[in-house]
């Protein structure tokens, strides 16, 4: 019974984490559109300010000595500035530069091979078992992001070696920050490991990007509502529910029901940006959605070493 229940609030968490960063995206892509937003300020600013946001409410639930603990042992130190460089901060600037060079659609599809990447390390690390199961999930999840994203035409596939490049970048990326983060969760709170994570990835972009060089004098109140969303909801919830859902999910699971964040993205960009949405799409939708069935019903699943 308790693990029904942890395992409930897992789904629950890496759910709405998908959601709220497909939403994000589509918010992000109104600021990018419509107001002229830089890719890579935006990026510095969202870390920076979610990851203290973050910081800053572990503090209301914990003492300030928790926080910083972190740092007081070499070897999580050390680890922590790895997951935020080579997890937080890879995952975003892959992603982003994935669009950049090509599109959206490819940089996503691209990304979320993620699931595949993990469940072939776990194969060879001899960690996991192959189960038909896994097959059937991977190709659903694959198979539904891309009729989604693509509504069944190749042709939207077309683009430059640099952005598959990137985009296969950030699918290792995603991978990486599933799994790294694992060793982290048995320690410190997930709280504390995104946070700080954040932290480290701004400042590291910072120094390329400085968050304080933009124009704010011609920032709209609508521009601050949709910056508060993106960095709050998009970034802040959306990681954060993320790496917790690994408490109590696999790292396999976590990472196919993220696949309900293209899935986010595009119903928003249809209901609110009134873009077209084609009966393929519909049929990967259907996909996405079976998928996270197939995952949530599967009683014989079981967190990792928690």
């Amino acid at each position: 019974m308790l693990h029904t229940h942890m395992r409930s609030r897992g789904l629950l968490l890496v759910i709405t984490g998908a959601i709220f960063w497909g939403i994000g995206g589509t918010v992000s892509q109104k600021l990018f559109q419509d107001h002229a937003i830089d890719v890579n300020w935006l990026v510095t600013v969202r870390l920076l300010l979610a990851g203290c946001l973050l910081l800053i409410l572990q503090c209301f639930r914990k003492d300030y000595a928790h926080i910083i603990r972190i740092w007081k042992n070499k070897n999580t130190a050390v680890q922590m500035i790895i997951f935020g460089l080579l997890g937080m901060l890879a995952v975003q600037y892959t992603y982003m530069a994935s669009i950049h060079y090509g599109n959206a659609a490819v940089a996503t599809l691209l990304q979320y091979l993620a699931p595949v990447m993990i469940i072939v390390y776990l194969l060879l690390r001899k960690q996991t078992a192959f189960e038909k199961r896994d097959a059937a999930t991977v190709t659903i999840a694959l198979l539904g992001t891309f009729l989604l994203l693509t509504n069944g035409s190749i042709s939207e596939l077309s683009v430059p070696g640099t952005s598959i490049f990137w985009g296969l970048l950030s699918g290792v990326s995603l991978a990486f920050y599933t799994l790294y983060a694992i060793p982290l969760l048995k320690v410190f709170d997930s709280l504390i490991i995104v946070g700080w994570a954040m932290v480290v990835g701004g400042i590291s972009l910072a120094f390329i990007h400085p968050p304080w060089q933009a124009e704010f004098v011609a920032f709209t109140t609508e521009m601050y509502m949709y910056l508060i969303f993106v960095i709050i909801f998009g970034t802040m919830v959306a990681f954060w529910f993320y790496i917790a859902s690994l408490q109590y999910l696999l790292p396999k699971e976590s990472s196919l029901i993220g696949n309900l964040e293209p899935l986010s993205a595009v119903l928003t960009m249809v209901i609110w940006l009134n873009e077209p949405f084609g009966f393929f799409q519909w049929v990967g939708m259907a996909c996405i959605i079976g998928m996270t069935l197939l995952i949530a019903f599967n009683k014989k699943a079981a967190p990792a070493d928690h």
